[in-house]
C-alpha cells in the first residue's frame, strides 16, 4: 500500500489530505526521518519535534507566496520532505547533495539561508516591510525556538517589529532546548507561560470587554485604567511579548496537528505583529530521542532499534582533550572560570561544569554577551575562558576588539571546530577566524598541531596577561611522533625537521599533512624543513629571517582562507623587510567552502595531501 510520504512533493498536494491523514503523514515523516539519518546522519532531535508544526504551516499558508524562515534552519528537513526533496535524502549533507539547511538554489521554498541562530525575525521583519513598500499581500512567518530567542539579535528584532505595526508572524517553537538543555530568565518565564491556560483570542477582544469597565468620575480615571491593565495581564499570559507590541497567542499544544490548524487559520487573518507559542517535544516520536535530545540533536549514522551509534567506540577529540586539560588547570588555579553560549557538551566543557558548578557559566545562545560577560570578570581579577565554535566566535567580532582586546584583558578563547567542519557547510565551516583575529591589537594567537601541543598552549596562556585565542580542529587528535618537543615560548616556532630544498611552514591541523609530505617527497630525494610556527599572531620574525636564509622557497600551509591569513600574513612580512623569495600559499580561497566530507573538500580545493605534495615537487623541480 502506497504511503501518504510518498506521493506528497509539494504544499499543494498536502493541503488535499484531512486532518486524519495529516495525522498518518506526520507518523510516516517520522519513521522516514529516523530510518533514512540512521544511515546518513543528520539533525534528528529537533526535526522529529517540529513534524506537526510544519505540516501545518504549509496547509495553512501558502509557500513560496508566503514567505517561511527557518532560524538555525536546522530544523527544516520535514519542510524539504514535502517541498520536492524527499528523494534527495540519501545524499543529505554529502558532496553534490541536498544541505541540512536551507538553500535558496536548492527550492523556491527556501526564501531564506541560515545556519546560525537568532537571524530568522529580522530577515522576516525586513521580507514584511519590504512586502508593505510593493503593496503586496502575503504573509510572513519567522519560525524561531526558545533557544533561539536567547540570542540578543532576536530581541532586537522583536523590539522593531513590535512597533513597527506591520504584518508578520513569529512563532515560537518551544521545546526547552537549544542543543543543550536552556539556561536563564527567558527560560524560567517561558515555564511559567507553559503553566497557564491556553489565550487564542485577539488582543483588541479583550480590550472591549475591559472598555466594559465603569468608570466612576474623572477623580478615578487613572485607578480603573490600572486596573484594566491588571485584568489584561491576568489574562495574557505572554505580557512581555504584549508589551513589546506583539500579539501573544497561546501556549499551544505543537504535536496536536488539529488545534495547530485552526489556531494557523485565525492567526494569518490578525493584523500587527503576532507572537505564536507553541510546545513541542524535541526528538518526539523515537525514544531514544525524546530521552536525551542533546545527544541527538547532530547524529552520525546510527542503529536504529538500539540508538548506538555505528562505528564503534569514538576516538579522543580535540573537544575532549581541551575538556580535560582546563580541568586540571583549574584545579590549581581558582581564579580560572568557564563559559559557554549552550554548548556545555559540544566544547568538552561538561566535566568543568560537574567538577566546578560555581565557576561555570552557560549564557545560552549569546555569544556577544559572553564575551563581554567574561571581559567583566576579566577586569576584577579572574581569568575566563571561552569555549566556543570558531564560526559562532564571528559572531562576537565586535566585543573581542571592543571589550577585550582594547582593554588588554587576560580572556582566553578556546576555539574548537576551526577550519573546516565538513557536512554543516558554509555556515559552519570555521575558515575565518585567523583572519578576523589576526588584525586585532594585544591578541595572542596559537593553534596547536596535536594533543600535546593543545594541552600546553592552553596551560601557557593562563601565564599571558591579555587575552589569548587557541584554535583547534574538529575531531579526531593528532599525535606528532617527535620525542624531543621543544617547550611552549611566546613567539617561538618549533622546527620538526630540517632540510635544504625548501621549507613548509605549517598551521595547526596542516602539520599532520606536512609531515606525510616531507616523509613522501624525502624517499624522492627532495629534502625539506618543516615548521611549526605556533604562534600566529606575533609571528616567529626571527624564524622567517632564518628560513629566507637558509632556503630558495617557502610554502605555507593552512586550513583558513588565503586571504588575511597566515601566509597573507607571512608575505607582509618578507614585503616588510624587502626579502625577495618566492613564497607558495596552500589555503582556502576566497569563497564560501560547501557542504561535504572533510577528506573531499580538501581534495576539492587541492589541500590534500597528495595535491600539495604534487604542487610542491612540480614548483622545486620547475624552480
Amino acid at each position: 500500500m502506497k504511503q501518504f510520504i510518498d506521493t506528497i512533493d509539494s504544499p499543494e498536494k498536502l493541503k488535499k489530505l484531512n486532518i486524519d491523514q495529516l495525522k498518518i503523514l506526520s507518523k510516516e515523516i517520522r519513521n522516514f526521518l529516523v530510518n533514512t539519518l540512521s544511515q546518513t546522519g543528520g539533525h534528528l532531535a529537533s526535526n522529529l519535534g517540529v513534524v506537526e508544526l510544519t505540516l501545518a504551516l504549509h496547509y495553512c499558508f501558502n509557500s513560496p507566496q508566503d514567505k517561511i524562515i527557518w532560524d538555525v534552519g536546522h530544523q527544516s528537513y520535514v519542510h524539504k520532505i514535502i517541498t520536492g526533496r524527499k528523494n534527495k535524502f540519501q545524499t543529505l549533507k554529502q558532496m553534490g547533495g541536498i544541505s541540512g539547511f536551507p538553500k535558496r538554489k536548492e527550492s523556491i521554498h527556501d526564501v531564506f539561508e541560515t545556519g546560525h541562530s537568532s537571524t530568522s525575525i529580522s530577515a522576516a521583519l525586513g521580507m514584511a516591510a519590504g512586502r508593505d513598500l510593493n503593496k503586496e499581500n502575503y504573509s510572513v512567518i519567522a519560525v524561531i525556538g526558545d533557544g533561539s530567542l536567547t540570542g540578543g539579535m532576536a530581541f532586537e528584532a522583536l523590539n522593531n517589529a513590535g512597533r513597527s505595526n506591520t504584518n508578520l508572524i513569529v512563532i515560537l517553537n518551544d521545546n526547552q532546548m537549544s542543543i543543550s538543555p536552556n539556561v536563564g530568565g527567558l527560560s524560567k518565564y517561558l515555564n511559567n507561560i507553559r503553566t497557564e491556560p491556553v489565550y487564542l483570542e485577539v488582543k483588541e477582544d479583550i480590550d472591549q470587554i475591559l472598555k466594559k469597565i465603569p468608570g466612576i468620575g474623572k477623580s478615578v480615571a487613572k485607578t480603573v485604567k490600572k486596573t484594566k491593565e491588571s485584568i489584561r495581564y491576568l489574562l495574557v499570559p505572554g505580557t512581555l511579548f504584549e508589551e513589546l507590541g506583539f500579539t501573544y497567542v497561546g501556549p499551544i499544544n505543537g504535536h496536536d496537528i488539529k488545534s495547530l490548524v485552526t489556531v494557523f487559520k485565525k492567526v494569518r487573518k490578525m493584523k500587527g505583529p503576532i507572537l505564536l507559542h507553541v510546545k513541542t517535544i524535541k526528538g518526539k516520536g523515537y525514544s531514544h530521542a525524546e530521552k536525551l535530545p542533546c545527544q541527538y540533536h547532530g547524529v552520525g549514522p546510527f542503529d536504529v532499534k538500539s540508538g548506538q551509534a555505528l562505528g564503534g567506540v569514538g576516538e579522543e577529540t580535540y573537544s575532549d582533550v581541551f575538556g580535560n586539560a582546563i580541568v586540571q588547570i583549574a584545579n590549581e588555579n581558582k581564579k580560572i572560570i568557564a563559559i559557554t553560549a549552550a554548548m556545555p557538551d559540544g566544547t568538552g566543557l561538561k566535566s568543568f561544569q560537574q567538577k566546578f558548578p560555581e565557576r561555570f557559566f552557560d549564557v545560552g545562545i549569546a555569544e556577544q554577551h559572553a564575551v563581554t560577560f567574561g571581559a567583566g570578570f576579566a577586569s576584577i581579577g579572574f581569568h575566563p575562558v571561552f569555549a566556543v565554535y570558531s564560526s559562532f566566535l564571528q559572531r562576537a567580532y565586535d566585543q573581542i576588539i571592543h571589550d577585550v582586546c582594547i582593554q588588554n584583558l587576560p580572556m582566553v578563547f578556546a576555539i574548537d571546530r576551526a577550519g573546516i567542519v565538513g557536512q554543516d557547510g558554509e555556515t559552519h565551516q570555521g575558515i575565518f577566524d585567523l583572519s578576523f583575529l589576526s588584525h586585532m591589537p594585544n591578541l595572542t594567537i596559537m593553534a596547536p598541531c596535536d594533543k600535546f601541543e593543545l594541552e600546553e598552549m592552553l596551560k601557557f596562556a593562563f601565564t599571558i596577561k591579555g587575552p589569548v585565542a587557541i584554535r583547534y580542529p574538529k575531531g579526531k587528535v593528532f599525535n606528532l611522533l617527535k620525542l624531543d618537543r621543544a617547550p611552549i615560548q611566546y613567539r617561538k616556532s618549533e622546527v620538526i625537521c630540517e632540510g635544504k630544498d625548501g621549507a613548509i611552514l605549517a598551521v595547526g591541523k596542516m602539520v599532520e599533512f606536512a609531515t606525510v609530505i616531507v616523509e613522501n617527497l624525502k624517499k624522492e630525494g627532495i629534502e625539506l624543513s618543516l615548521i611549526n610556527p605556533r604562534f600566529i599572531k606575533p609571528i616567529d620574525e626571527e624564524m622567517i629571517f632564518e628560513v629566507c636564509n637558509k632556503h630558495n622557497f617557502i610554502f605555507t600551509m593552512e586550513d583558513n582562507v588565503a586571504t588575511g591569513g597566515f601566509g597573507s600574513n607571512v608575505m607582509q612580512i618578507l614585503a616588510k623587510h624587502n626579502m625577495n623569495i618566492p613564497i607558495k600559499i596552500f589555503a582556502f580561497p576566497d569563497q564560501f567552502i560547501e557542504h561535504g566530507s572533510c577528506s573531499e573538500l580538501y581534495k576539492k580545493y587541492h589541500l590534500d595531501i597528495e595535491s600539495m605534495q604534487k604542487a610542491i615537487k612540480k614548483t622545486l623541480i620547475e624552480g
